[in-house]
């Protein structure tokens, strides 16, 4: 790449002292097209310049969603924990965000179970379906047990609890070890599903409505939930810091660089 011009430095210093690091993939992008890179700088910082959360905490948002499974984007994985514990993040914090995030193939069972009943009722064999609430003593113990570890109940939960007691105990004691062990207080929790349940490589729009509303009843502000949004919102920027490596190593190839 060739030298940056005057411009390009300007923004370059700007971007780090607004989001406090920068990556060798950012000179790539910068060199291309300053115009995008400004476009991008401006979108980006919004939250980092207005904002009320923590540092640490935004970063534990953008670790969130680049290591859920429905994106596992590395290098921004490695970025944003750098970038955490430079602002005073503990390694059991990012443990936890981790142990949060795991719990989000539990969505192809609250999407795939409501599903599952209605074609049963489809097919005139919806009396083979457990009802909710039928299970005795037992489901109700699951149930009081599973809203006093994460804090809510939620009626995607019924038809699972009905279908399969066993499954639902063990996703329960999976899912409620940050809730028995974890640091982060239980608004930044909920800050964290919303991330990975609102990012564009998930939308699953029960679970963030679940979790906005837990958020707000451990006493999130507007301005915090909307700063999750904002911060989410910039994943789509990687199809850019992927796809530019690849394109100036093809020029390189084709002799076009």
């Amino acid at each position: 790449m060739s030298e940056l011009s005057p411009r390009q430095r300007a923004l370059k210093e700007e971007f780090t002292r607004a989001r406090g690091y920068w990556s060798p993939t950012w000179d790539q992008v910068l060199a291309l097209d300053p115009d995008f890179f400004e476009a991008y700088l401006n979108f980006s910082s919004v939250p980092w310049r207005n904002g009320v959360l923590p540092p640490k905490v935004r970063e534990f948002i953008y670790i969130a969603i680049d290591a859920s499974t429905t994106h596992l984007h590395a290098a921004g994985t490695r970025t944003h924990m750098r970038n955490a514990l430079r602002h005073g993040a503990t390694r059991q914090e990012i443990m936890e965000v981790l142990q949060l995030i795991s719990v989000l193939g539990i969505h192809s069972v609250t999407h795939g179970v409501p599903v599952l009943v209605e074609e049963m009722e489809a097919a005139g064999r919806g009396e083979e379906l457990p009802k909710p609430g039928a299970g005795g003593e037992r489901e109700a113990r699951l149930k009081a047990e599973f809203t006093a570890a994460r804090g809510y109940w939620s009626e995607l939960w019924d038809n699972v609890l009905a279908l399969s007691p066993d499954f639902f105990e063990a996703y329960m004691h999976f899912s409620s070890i940050p809730w028995r062990h974890g640091m982060l207080e239980p608004k930044v929790k909920e800050f964290i599903y919303i991330a990975i349940d609102a990012a564009t490589t998930h939308l699953y729009a029960p679970g963030t409505r679940v979790h906005i509303r837990n958020a707000i009843g451990y006493g999130a502000t507007r301005q915090e939930i909307m700063e999750v949004l904002e911060l989410v919102s910039v994943l789509g920027i990687h199809s850019t810091t992927h796809g530019v490596p690849i394109l100036l190593e093809e020029l390189q190839a084709a002799g076009k660089a």
